[in-house]
């Protein structure tokens, strides 16, 4: 196996200062509020074995991990979130170890874990194809990508709304995300074999976001 990627002096410093602290109130409460924990259980749902979770935030899915999962390494970039997600980590029913790093330089051998999860991750990393040939990399072969992210719309007037706000505001004010990516098509570009999977709005009700449009499922390398 290769060694695990990282870049000199260590992986790039991710400071969202005012957005983490935001997210870390916010995200919470959309756990009940806006169905977010259920969301969470239907992801990670008979996972087992070595798991890698990219941009873990402030740990919010690890309560949701089943106990066949022997191991999670969860990679934020992040230091006030890595300092939430390191608390979540103590009080997981399952091993979570949690580590600075970037989706696009993961620190991990090849082929070192069983599955992989994304939890509204991909709207924010700097470099999507990379991010997901690292993925790639450190999935064994056959290895189960779990994915819940929101992307594009699929209606003309909202996606011109979301390429407007990535242009110019959304990313400087939610931590770099940006709502008009395309998540399955990235996944699919990657070599990833899509497996079963669904859309919806979040919030289910009420008016749609930008941010809205989501997709849950699974793929595979």
């Amino acid at each position: 196996m290769s060694s695990p990627r990282s870049a000199p002096g260590g992986p790039p410093r991710v400071h969202h200062p005012l957005f983490s602290r935001f997210y870390a109130r916010f995200s919470v409460s959309a756990e009940t509020r806006a169905g977010l924990g259920a969301l969470r259980a239907e992801l990670l749902a008979g996972l087992a074995g070595r798991v890698v979770e990219v941009g873990a935030g402030n740990g919010l899915n690890f309560g949701h991990y089943p106990v066949g999962v022997t191991e999670v390494v969860a990679v934020e970039p992040e230091d006030r979130l890595r300092g939430l997600a390191e608390r979540a980590a103590r009080r997981a029913a399952v091993p979570v170890t949690v580590v600075p790093g970037t989706a696009e330089a993961l620190p991990a051998e090849d082929g070192a874990f069983d599955a992989a999860v994304v939890s509204l991750v991909l709207c924010t990393v700097r470099d999507v194809p990379t991010a997901l040939a690292e993925l790639r990399r450190v999935l064994r072969p056959g290895g189960e990508l779990r994915f819940f992210e929101h992307g594009a719309a699929d209606t003309p007037g909202l996606a011109r709304v979301q390429r407007g706000l990535d242009r110019t505001v959304w990313p400087l004010l939610f931590g770099g995300c940006h709502t008009s990516r395309d998540p399955l098509a990235e996944m699919g570009r990657a070599g990833f074999a899509l497996g079963p999977y669904r859309s919806f709005d979040v919030p289910e009700s009420g008016p749609r976001l930008p941010s809205s449009p989501c997709v849950l499922g699974t793929a595979r390398r």
